[in-house]
């Protein structure tokens, strides 16, 4: 079995914020899957069913972003899981605004709702899905309102698309594991693309070179 865990706020006001990326995955997953949000235990909304051969759970804190922690420990000890089977979807303020990073532990980062999990788990290992929303540059609000704030035109659109990855990807961390899942989600489609212009532009010298050579060949050879 894994538990998803989504980190948000609760309430609406808080529902289209930078902070509540989380709660909006793991939301667009149930809605995809068609499951339902019909329980609640251990101070969380849950969602379930199948994903593959495995039984998944997806959760969302009502405890606040930054006492996750409290229901995440009881959801872990209450299905009996290991960190590893554990999976928190939340944001990161040192990712561009959209982009997508698997890690399969680490330190919170300023996190603050990751912060809380890791103290009441006692560890830090435990995979987590961040979906970047930049930081707020010179001049503009401070941290805990740009967390709380809703995001202009521009970014919500990069952020939907990093949602819409992360929900993506999800499914293949369940299916295919974390190494096979890594190699995906933090694949960035730019560099690989430039990746792939340098390598046809190294080819083509290299196959102007060719002829250059043979023509030289040719020539001498209509000297002799």
């Amino acid at each position: 079995m894994k538990l998803i865990v989504g980190l948000g706020n609760p309430g609406l006001q808080y529902e289209h914020t930078r902070h509540n990326v989380g709660f909006r995955v793991v939301d667009k997953l149930a809605a995809k899957l068609g499951w339902q949000w019909t329980e609640r235990r251990s101070r969380a909304i849950l969602a379930s069913g199948m994903i593959g051969a495995e039984k998944v759970v997806l959760a969302k804190p009502i405890t606040y972003m930054n006492l996750s922690g409290e229901a995440v420990a009881e959801l872990v000890r209450w299905y009996k899981l290991q960190p590893e089977d554990l999976l928190v979807v939340c944001d990161d303020l040192d990712l561009p605004v959209g982009k997508v990073r698997l890690r399969t532990k680490g330190s919170a980062g300023g996190q603050h709702g990751l912060d809380n999990i890791i103290a009441r788990l006692h560890t830090n290992d435990f995979p987590r899905l961040r979906i970047g929303i930049g930081r707020p540059v010179k001049n503009r609000p401070a941290p805990t309102s740009y967390l709380l704030g809703f995001p202009p035109t521009d970014e919500r659109i990069l952020l939907a698309t990093g949602e819409e990855r992360a929900v993506e990807a999800i499914p293949l961390i369940i299916t295919q594991g974390l190494t096979a899942a890594m190699n995906v989600v933090n694949a960035d489609p730019e560099a690989e693309q430039k990746a792939a212009e340098k390598r046809r532009l190294r080819e083509e010298r290299r196959e102007q070179e060719r002829l250059r050579r043979e023509a030289e060949k040719e020539s001498l050879a209509a000297d002799q």
